[in-house]
């Protein structure tokens, strides 16, 4: 089966029940490359192509939003030479597929610390959210300089220095105000996260968002990750009871009591 003839939505999977918001961590890139006798950049390069069919295929199936963790805070720990190449590539990305995106309706969207990446690739950054702002085809995230505990702390002293200022009192907190002060403002949380390369940890990322996500763990590196992939992932989301607390079948009061 090629991946072509997964362009439309598989007939065992149920429309009604497809998760709105998919999270991905793309973990293996470096380790696959290095098990076919390539250099590390060489995966992310691959990565990258997979992450774009993953969108479009995001579209195709009528899957609103897509959250990639592209670099984290940590990442900055890697070797430079890595470090310098994912920045150069996501800045050519970012020129060489802006325009595809643009036309198929994605609407691009960076979350992170960007204050910390060079000026030409904000520059980038800000030019593909303005251009795509008004686009509803697919929501496409990118968390790039992202750390959660970063989020959540920036997001804590900026509701601390509203009090500060005398526009709100500690009584008025609450959790929808919280998140309103999130890189995460106005978008949904995820519905589903999946985590390639057989790694099964968050790794500080989306820690708040992520409170009732499912959370899928394959050992495929990412750049094997394909249609037919997301598929199973798929499948084995639709297989899950989403309680969120709550019991699946009612209790009769005598039962609780028995």
């Amino acid at each position: 089966m090629t991946t072509q003839t997964l362009q439309t939505l598989p007939s065992d999977l149920d429309p009604r029940g497809l998760p709105n918001h998919i999270a991905v961590i793309m973990d293996g890139n470096g380790r696959w490359a290095q098990s076919h006798g390539l250099p590390r950049i060489e995966g992310h390069r691959r990565g990258a192509n997979v992450l774009k069919d993953l969108l479009r295929c995001c579209k195709d199936w009528g899957i609103g939003a897509l959250t990639a963790y592209a670099f984290s805070t940590e990442n900055w720990r890697r070797p430079h030479e890595e470090v310098d190449f994912l920045m150069v590539l996501f800045e050519r990305l970012l020129r060489k597929e802006l325009s595809e995106m643009h036309r198929e309706g994605v609407r691009i969207r960076f979350i992170g610390d960007l204050s910390g990446l060079q000026p030409s690739l904000r520059r980038e950054m800000e030019r593909s959210m303005a251009q795509t702002q008004h686009n509803d085809a697919v929501e496409f995230n990118v968390a790039i300089n992202y750390g959660s505990r970063h989020e959540i702390t920036q997001a804590c002293r900026s509701v601390a220095e509203r009090v500060e200022r005398g526009e709100l009192s500690a009584d008025s907190i609450t959790e929808e105000l919280l998140e309103r002060h999130l890189y995460t403002a106005g978008s949904s949380d995820p519905d589903l996260l999946i985590r390639t390369s057989g790694e099964q940890r968050l790794s500080n990322f989306l820690l708040w968002q992520m409170a009732y996500a499912e959370m899928y763990f394959t050992d495929v590196f990412w750049p094997q990750f394909d249609r037919h992939q997301f598929h199973q992932a798929l499948l084995a989301f639709q297989a899950r009871d989403r309680r969120f607390g709550a019991l699946s079948e009612p209790v009769k009061a005598e039962a609780l009591t028995a």
